[in-house]
C-alpha cells in the first residue's frame, strides 16, 4: 500500500510463490479405463459401420450415383454407433455416485467427480499416507527417557511426584528468603548440585518441554457469563474445564496436555510471553525473547525466554535427532534410543537446552537483528546467526509420542491384500518408526522378511544395493527417499520392476513431490489403475496424480478432501468403497455398455438383412419415429435398470474380496465378450427379420409390425437373461415398457404401416390383425428362436463353467 511516495509494507510469496502451491501439481481431467475400451469398441463399430456399408454398395454393382447409396447406407446403419452409450453410461455414474453417498454403512462419503465411479473396481495400486490415515493422528505421551532412567505410561506417576516435590521446595525456598514477591535475579548457587539429582533433571526436562513450542491455550467463553471482561483478563481462573490448546501440529498438544497431566499447566500465551501453573498453584512468566519456528529443512524449533523471578535466559529447542544429534553435547545413548521408541513405533523429538548470560545474549540479538536486515542472502545470514547458538547444548531428554492406529486398519489392509491390491505406504516419517507402523497395521506381515534399502548416494552403491535386493524373493521393501531418489535416476526400470514384484512397499522421508512421483512411475511402468489416499495438504500431488484419489477428512484440515475424487471420514471406509461400490459400478456398466451397443447391433443387422432381400435398396425398415422409441421409451428403462444388478450380496463381497481380483483382468468387457454381443446381435437380428419374412409371406404388409414386435419383446428378454439379482425397480421398468408397446399399436399404428408406405401413403395398418391369434404366436414363435437358445447357453456355461460369484451364490 502506498501513500504519496512512501512504501507502508510490501507483501511478498503469496499466490503461486507460496510453500503449499508450489508443492503441487496441476490437476488433471481423469478418464476412466472403463471409458477407454469402450473408446475403442466405438471405433470397431465405425470401422465396421464403414465396412458393411461399402460391401452393400459394391454388392449392389455400384450402379448409378453409388456414391449416394454408400452414404445412405451410412445413415441406415448409423445405429451401429451407440449414440446413447455416453448417456446412459453418465446417467449410471451419477447413480453409483449417489448410491454411494447414501450408504449408511460408510457415513459421510462424498463423491465429487461423476466420472470414474468404475475406477475403484479396477484398482492395482494402492499408494497411502501414514499419519492421520493409518493413523489417527491423535498424539498420546508414551516415553519420557533422561539417558540413565526411562519413564512409560505406568510410571508417569514418578514424575508427577518429583515435580511436586520440586516445586514445593523452590517455593518454600523463596518463602523462607522473603523473596516470593520480589523474586531474586540470580540462581541459587546450590542450583548446579541439585541438577545432578534426578528429580532436578526431570524437573528441568518437563519445564523445557512446557515452555519450547508454538501452542496457545485457548479459554471457551461460558454460556450466561456477560460483562466480565475485565475479572477475564485480569484473574482468569486457569483450572477452567474450557481450556483447549491449538497449535500447527498435533505432537505440540500432545506434549503440552503431557506437562499438564504432571502438573506443570500453560495456562496463557500471547507474543511476548507465556504463564505455567505450578503443582501447587503458583503462577510462572517467562518472557518470550525470540522464537525459531520448526521448517522441513531445520527440523528443529528453539525459544529464548527470560524467567520473569530469577532473570535466567534460556535457549531451549527441541527436533528430529538426525538434527540434533550434531547439536547437543557427545552422549553414548541418544542413537540408541532413539532407535529403540521408532522400533515401538513411537514419534521421537529430541529436547535440549543452553543458558545465555545477558551479554551473550545481547550479542546474539544485535548480529540477529542486523542479519535479517539483509539484503542479498538474508535466509543463509539468518541460519548462521542462529546456528552460533545452536553448539554444545545441554541434552535434557528424549520424548516419544504415539499415534494410535485407526479403527479396523487392519483388517482393512487384510482385505485389500486378499482382493490383490498391492499397498505401497509413502510417508515423511523416519524408517524406523515407518517400519514398526506397517509391521503393527499388518501391511507387513510380522513373519514376512524385510529388506531395508541401505542409504545410497551415488550409482555403484544403488547398482549393488539393487543386486543384493533382487536375490531375495518376497519380501517386503523399506526404502528412504533419498535412496528412491538415487536408484530412479540411475536405474529406473530395474527398480520399479523389482519394487512392483514385492507384496508391501514402505517409502519414508518422502516429500508431497516424490509421491506424485511415484504415482506416475506406476502408472507409466505398469500401465495397471493406481488409487492414492490421503488427509493432508501434502498429499494433495500424489491423490491429482493417481487414477483414483481418495481423501480423508482428518486434523488436517480438508485440503486433500476437496481435492481428491472421493471423500471419506475412515480409512476402514475404503473396504466397502472398493469391495462393494467400486465392483458393483465397474460390473454394471460393462453390462450397461455392451447392451446399447448390442441394442443397435441388432436393429442394425436387420436393416441388413432387409437390403439384402430386396436387392441391396437403401431403404429404411422402420421409420425414424419408431427408431427414436426402440431407443428411449421401448427399451431405455429396462435397459438402464442394468445399474441396479449385483451379482453377490454386499456382505459376500465384503466376506470375499478373492472377488474383487477377477476386475482387474478386464474381463467384464473386453473385445471377447465384444465379439460375443456381435456375433448375438448377427444372430438374432438375422432370425428375427428372416423370420417375419419367412412366417408372415402371406400378410407381407406387416412385416413392420411383426418384426419390431418381435424385436422389443426379444430386448426385453435379453434384460431379463442379463440380469443376475431381480430389483422391484427391473419388474416395473419390464412391464410399463411392454404396456408403452402395446399402447402406440393401438395409438400409432400407422407407422407400422411403413411397408405399405412405399406403395400408398395413404393406407393404413390393420388393427383388427394385430389382435388376432396367428398373430400372437407367429410372434411368439420368432422371438422364442431368438432367446431360447441364448438362455439354453447361458445355462450349460454356468452348469459346466460357473463363474466365481456363482459359486457363492448356490
Amino acid at each position: 500500500v502506498c501513500f504519496s511516495g512512501t512504501v507502508i509494507g510490501v507483501v511478498i510469496y503469496t499466490g503461486k510463490e507460496t510453500r503449499s502451491v508450489m508443492n503441487t501439481s496441476n490437476p488433471k481431467n481423469k478418464v476412466g479405463l472403463l471409458d477407454l475400451e469402450l473408446n475403442q469398441l466405438t471405433k470397431a463399430l465405425f470401422l465396421a459401420l464403414v465396412a458393411l456399408s461399402v460391401v452393400m454398395v459394391t454388392l449392389q454393382g455400384f450402379v448409378g450415383p453409388w456414391y449416394r447409396n454408400l452414404f445412405r447406407f451410412l445413415l441406415l446403419f448409423s445405429y451401429i454407433i451407440p449414440i446413447s452409450l455416453r448417456v446412459n453410461l453418465d446417467m449410471g455414474k451419477a447413480a453409483y455416485g449417489w448410491m454411494i453417498m447414501k450408504d449408511d454403512n460408510i457415513p459421510g462419503t462424498v463423491v465429487r467427480t461423476s466420472t470414474i465411479p468404475e475406477e475403484l473396481g479396477r484398482l492395482v495400486y494402492l499408494l497411502t499416507d501414514k499419519t492421520g490415515t493409518l493413523t489417527q493422528n491423535e498424539m498420546i505421551f508414551k516415553r519420557l527417557h533422561l539417558g540413565t532412567v526411562s519413564y512409560g505410561t505406568d510410571t508417569m506417576d514418578e514424575i508427577q511426584s518429583h515435580i511436586i516435590n520440586s516445586y514445593s521446595q523452590v517455593h518454600s525456598q523463596n518463602s523462607g528468603n522473603g523473596t516470593s514477591s520480589t523474586p531474586s535475579r540470580k540462581p541459587q548457587s546450590s542450583a548446579p548440585k541439585v541438577r545432578k539429582s534426578v528429580s532436578s533433571r526431570i524437573h528441568e526436562a518437563v519445564k523445557a518441554i512446557a515452555l519450547c513450542h508454538n501452542v496457545t491455550p485457548v479459554y471457551e467463553s461460558r454460556a450466561g457469563v456477560s460483562g466480565e471482561t475485565e475479572y477475564a483478563e485480569v484473574d482468569q481462573d486457569f483450572s477452567d474445564e474450557n481450556r483447549t490448546y491449538q497449535a500447527s501440529s498435533p505432537d505440540e498438544v500432545a506434549l503440552v496436555q503431557w506437562t499438564e497431566s504432571v502438573g506443570l499447566t500453560l495456562v496463557s500465551r500471547d507474543l511476548t510471553s507465556m504463564q505455567l501453573k505450578t503443582p501447587g498453584g503458583h503462577i510462572l512468566t517467562y518472557y518470550i525473547l525470540q522464537i525459531f519456528p520448526f521448517t522441513s529443512e531445520s527440523k528443529r524449533m528453539g525459544i529464548i525466554v527470560r524467567d520473569e523471578s530469577s532473570g535466567e535466559i534460556t535457549f531451549y529447542m527441541k527436533g528430529a535427532d538426525v538434527a540434533m544429534s550434531t547439536i547437543v553435547q557427545y552422549n553414548d545413548w541418544l542413537e540408541e534410543e532413539c532407535g529403540n521408541m521408532a522400533r515401538e513405533g513411537l514419534r521421537t523429538l529430541v529436547v535440549a537446552k543452553k543458558s545465555l548470560t545477558e551479554e551473550q545474549y545481547q550479542d546474539f540479538e544485535s548480529r540477529y537483528n542486523q542479519a535479517k536486515l539483509s539484503i542479498h542472502d538474508r535466509n543463509l545470514k539468518v541460519a548462521a546467526v542462529v546456528e552460533s547458538l545452536e553448539r554444545e547444548m545441554e541434552l535434557l531428554c528424549l520424548t516419544g509420542v504415539e499415534d494410535q492406529l485407526q479403527a479396523d486398519v487392519r483388517p482393512t489392509l487384510e482385505m485389500l491384500r486378499n482382493a490383490g491390491i498391492k499397498i505401497w505406504m509413502l510417508t515423511g516419517d523416519k524408517l524406523e518408526t515407518a517400519t514398526c507402523i506397517a509391521k503393527s497395521s499388518h501391511l507387513v506381515s510380522r513373519t514376512q522378511d524385510i529388506h531395508i534399502f541401505r542409504p545410497v548416494t551415488t550409482r555403484g552403491e544403488a547398482h549393488l544395493e539393487l543386486n543384493a535386493f533382487r536375490r531375495k524373493h518376497d519380501c517386503a521393501l523399506v526404502i528412504s527417499g533419498d535412496s528412491l531418489e538415487v536408484c530412479l535416476k540411475y536405474y529406473e526400470h530395474e527398480f520399479v520392476e523389482l519394487a512392483c514384484q514385492c507384496p508391501a512397499v514402505v517409502c519414508c522421508r518422502c516429500s508431497p513431490t516424490q509421491k506424485a512421483h511415484i504415482v506416475k512411475l506406476l502408472q507409466q511402468h505398469t500401465g495397471k489403475r493406481t488409487c492414492a489416499i490421503g488427509d493432508g495438504g501434502n498429499d494433495v500431488s500424489m491423490i491429482q496424480a493417481a487414477d483414483c484419489g481418495i481423501g480423508i477428512e482428518g486434523k488436517e484440515g480438508k485440503q486433500a478432501s476437496l481435492a481428491a475424487d472421493f471423500s471419506i471420514t475412515q480409512f476402514k471406509h475404503i473396504g466397502r468403497l472398493l469391495m462393494v461400490h467400486g465392483r458393483n459400478s465397474y460390473k454394471r456398466s460393462a453390462a450397461l455398455g455392451q447392451f446399447v451397443m448390442h441394442r443397435g447391433l441388432i436393429i442394425s443387422t436387420m436393416q441388413a438383412v432387409f437390403s439384402s432381400v430386396f436387392y441391396f435398396a437403401s431403404v429404411p425398415l422402420y421409420q425414424g419415429f419408431l427408431m427414436v422409441g426402440y431407443a428411449t421409451i421401448y427399451t431405455m428403462f429396462p435397459v438402464f435398470s442394468l445399474v441396479l444388478d449385483q451379482d453377490v450380496k454386499p456382505e459376500m463381497a465384503l466376506l470375499y474380496p478373492e472377488l474383487y481380483k477377477d476386475l482387474t483382468k478386464g474381463r467384464s468387457l473386453s473385445f471377447k465378450t465384444f465379439l460375443i454381443w456381435v456375433l448375438i446381435s448377427i444372430y438374432q437380428g438375422g432370425i428375427l427379420m428372416y423370420g417375419a419374412l419367412l412366417l408372415f409371406e402371406s400378410e407381407f404388409v406387416h412385416v413392420v409390425a411383426i418384426s419390431f414386435t418381435a424385436l422389443i419383446l426379444t430386448e426385453l428378454l435379453m434384460v431379463a437373461l442379463t440380469i443376475r439379482t431381480w430389483h422391484w425397480l427391473m419388474v416395473v421398468a419390464e412391464f410399463l415398457s411392454l404396456g408403452c408397446y402395446v399402447a402406440s399399436l393401438a395409438f400409432l399404428n400407422e407407422y407400422f404401416g411403413d411397408w405399405r408406405y412405399l406403395f400408398s401413403p395413404f393406407v393404413s395398418a390393420d388393427v383388427a390383425f394385430i389382435t388376432t391369434v396367428t398373430f400372437l404366436w407367429k410372434v411368439s414363435a420368432i422371438t422364442v428362436v431368438s432367446c431360447l437358445p441364448l438362455y439354453i447357453l447361458k445355462y450349460l456355461k454356468r452348469k459346466f463353467s460357473p463363474p466365481s460369484y456363482s459359486k457363492l451364490t448356490s
